[in-house]
């Protein structure tokens, strides 16, 4: 047998209430895909732009030497997409301060931190249970005295 040559790949994962996204970042041309068919193919339109976000900020320059697979589970629409664009940002970060170095590490986290913080740091809120003596989490049903 061929020896294989060791792939340098990180694995990271994005979250956004219950949708998680997992990116597998490794040495590459630079394709980007996700649930095994091409980003562009991102749904609903007007959210596509939002997936794009780190790859525009960082540039072709960065993206080009790695390939970015992408799994995504849970949630709605709005929250798969928030999802992926923090597992790509984290996955970026994650494979350059493992394989690059630490500097260009840090511009990389700097450039996406200064654009839009939920790139680096998950969101932790949560939908809050419902409470018996109300519709809902926080309101109660109106009192009457007859």
């Amino acid at each position: 047998m061929a020896e294989a040559k060791p792939t340098e790949k990180v694995q990271c994962f994005g979250r956004k209430k219950t949708a998680v996204a997992v990116a597998l970042v490794r040495t590459g041309t630079g394709q980007v895909r996700l649930n095994g068919c091409p980003i562009h193919t991102v749904k609903p339109d007007i959210l596509r732009v939002k997936v794009y976000e780190p790859m525009l900020l960082l540039g072709t320059e960065r993206f080009g030497k790695v390939d970015v697979r992408l799994r995504v589970r849970g949630g709605g629409f709005t929250s798969q997409v928030y999802a992926l664009r923090q597992a790509i940002a984290k996955g970026i970060v994650a494979y350059y301060q493992k394989y690059i170095d630490e500097a260009s590490k840090k511009e990389i986290k700097d450039i996406l931190m200064a654009y839009d913080r939920s790139l680096i740091v998950a969101d932790p809120r949560r939908c809050e249970p419902k409470k018996f003596g109300g519709r809902s989490a926080r309101s109660r049903f109106q009192k009457s005295y007859r």
